[in-house]
């Protein structure tokens, strides 16, 4: 199931710093993300293998998640927010707000054949 985590944040006058160290539950191989979303939905997936975890860096966005047991629809509007995404999470990210950047850490490289695009029933 899906769960949020919250990062770490240190804030001055100066500003803001956020640190993901030793926070994450996986050794990340991959990092990609999604900015410039024309109001389509993204994701629509799980996989076999791969966990994630999400950050809107900047903006906002939601993620729905379906476990097969429950389904929640996860708020993403902080960059110190996190969600992380078991490979058994059925999600898709939408209603993305028009400067939103979510970037993806992934525990594996891409392999098409570890997507699921099946949602459960």
């Amino acid at each position: 199931m899906a769960y949020d985590i919250c990062l770490k944040t240190f804030t001055d006058e100066r500003g803001n710093l956020t640190v993901i160290e030793k926070v994450i539950p996986f050794d990340m191989k991959r990092i990609f993300y999604i900015y410039g979303v024309d109001g389509s939905v993204r994701g629509g997936h799980r996989h076999h293998k791969t966990i994630q975890a999400a950050i809107c860096i900047q903006g906002s966005c939601v993620i729905s998640n379906n476990d097969g047991t429950n389904k929640t629809d996860y708020l993403l509007d902080s960059p110190d927010k996190c969600l992380i995404l078991e490979a058994k999470d059925w999600h898709q990210m939408k209603n993305f707000t028009k400067d939103a950047i979510l970037m993806v850490l992934a525990s594996e490289y891409f392999d098409k054949d570890d997507y699921i695009y099946e949602d459960y029933i």
